[in-house]
């Protein structure tokens, strides 16, 4: 897999391209935003590692340059841990978030994690799921309300039909990070800003539910 790294940090950016080239991943590497998106075009990797701060267009521009055209994995890197910087990331369309500094180890099992695929359970499940005016295509992964299309995110979508599988049932928000993102740790407020996004979106159509000192459940008596 092809992994395009992008950093105007030389010598971070050269950490991260030795850390995934020794966990078995072809590295790209770019210096700054508009070669990023260069190197992304011309080179279709398979997930993008974006530093926020960089010269020519900021890691924000070039994750929505990337998502005009893929919808590839995104991680975004900064030395600021402000929730603010989180929200944007995500709203953008980021799968995933680290913090300056922090390890070679960390970085590898987070991009193994976002890379991951788990086991799908469309099989399973019928290729259209109803609930009241909301329809959620599991084929291709899109939403509709009143038929009229609702924008998500990868991880918003795979939230969503995390809690339309799991109806009635609240989880912590420690246990979504590790059903939904399959990750061992992380920062919980990557949670807590995904379930407001995806209220935000779906609006009267959701039915995330917040049980206090618990976590988070989706209502599903009344799809019964």
């Amino acid at each position: 897999m092809k992994v395009l790294v992008a950093d105007d940090d030389a010598d971070l950016r050269e950490l991260i391209a030795f850390t995934l080239a020794q966990s078995g991943y072809l590295v790209l590497k770019a210096g700054d935003g508009p070669s990023a998106v260069r190197r992304f075009e011309e080179e279709s990797p398979d997930l993008v590692v974006l530093d926020i701060n960089m010269p020519g267009l900021s890691g924000f521009q070039v994750c929505e340059a990337i998502r005009r055209r893929s919808r590839i994995p995104v991680m975004m890197l900064t030395v600021r841990g402000e929730e603010e910087d989180l929200v944007r990331a995500l709203g953008l369309g980021a799968d995933d978030y680290l913090t300056k500094p922090f390890s070679p180890r960390e970085l590898a099992l987070r991009v193994r994690s976002v890379l991951r695929r788990a086991p799908s359970p469309v099989g399973a499940l019928p290729l259209d799921i109803t609930v009241g005016d909301m329809t959620v295509s599991t084929a291709s992964r899109s939403v509709t309300v009143n038929g009229e299309p609702v924008s998500l995110t990868n991880r918003e979508f795979d939230l969503l039909m995390f809690f339309l599988t799991h109806t009635d049932t609240v989880f912590s928000r420690g246990e979504l990070l590790k059903q939904v993102w399959r990750w061992d740790f992380g920062d919980l407020s990557t949670v807590t800003v995904h379930v407001k996004r995806l209220r935000s979106k779906l609006g009267d159509h959701h039915r995330v539910q917040t049980v206090w000192g618990r976590g988070y459940l989706w209502a599903g008596h009344a799809d019964k």
